[in-house]
């Protein structure tokens, strides 16, 4: 039988595969993620793994082969799932959310955000079965050097950092560009009204309107603090 493909209207389609759905629903109907699904750029579906077990306690963990502590989610709802998502539409990635992972770094949320379709799975327990990593899984990412309880808040993170840059979701375009790391360099310091607060100003080149001495006061600032606070993404600059 032919798959059918269904075409999705959205930018981008999130499928996430989890334990605990529930967790997501809260920072998903909040903030800039909120806006995105209600302008229809980015459609998110979650798929609660316990519906995809093979027993009547639905059961989706289990002991480890070879002993060891701790309980290690089974390959069959898992796999259940993400086949049925795959006989529907093709996806660009299938993510799983590891301590273990390449490293969560801009220029990968700036490249995910460019994918029509992906699959997150948020681990728990002791992780996954190793089997589903090298069967379905085609990327390993990994929030920071700590463990969680889940892959589930490392789930909302990656989702946030990608869906922020779907077009036409942030007002202003430029907002998302000025963020720190996409150029390397983490951000210069902002200010906003009033220029005198309690006897502490506004630096005087921010008042000028003079865009060109800004935009240079903006970089040095930019690389000053780079430096200080995150020497190890200097290298790129040579300094």
């Amino acid at each position: 039988m032919k798959k059918k493909k269904v075409k999705n209207k959205e930018l981008l389609r999130l499928d996430i595969v989890t334990a605990l759905p529930g967790m997501f629903k809260f920072v998903f109907n909040s903030s800039i993620i909120k806006i995105a699904k209600k302008k229809k750029l980015v459609k998110i579906k979650l798929h609660n793994l316990h519906d995809y077990a093979t027993d009547k306690y639905r059961h989706i963990d289990d002991t480890l082969y070879g002993g060891g502590a701790g309980m290690l989610i089974k390959c069959e709802p898992v796999f259940a799932c993400i086949e049925k998502l795959k006989s529907k539409r093709d996806y660009d990635q299938i993510i799983y959310l590891t301590a273990d992972g390449e490293k969560l770094i801009q220029s990968i949320a700036n490249e995910l955000s460019m994918c029509r379709n992906i699959i997150m799975i948020a681990g728990h327990y002791k992780g996954i079965d190793q089997r589903i990593r090298d069967v379905l899984v085609t990327r390993e990412i990994s929030v920071g050097d700590y463990v969680l309880s889940g892959g589930e808040i490392p789930a909302m993170l990656l989702a946030d950092s990608i869906i922020r840059l779907i077009p036409g979701v942030i007002g202003d375009a430029e907002s998302a560009l000025d963020d720190s790391f996409q150029d390397g360099l983490l951000e210069a310091p902002y200010y906003t009204k009033p220029a005198d607060f309690k006897g502490y100003n506004v630096p005087e080149v921010l008042l000028t309107g003079n865009q060109k001495n800004i935009n240079e006061w903006r970089e040095e600032q930019a690389l000053l603090k780079t430096k200080k606070r995150r020497p190890d993404l200097m290298s790129d600059f040579n300094l």
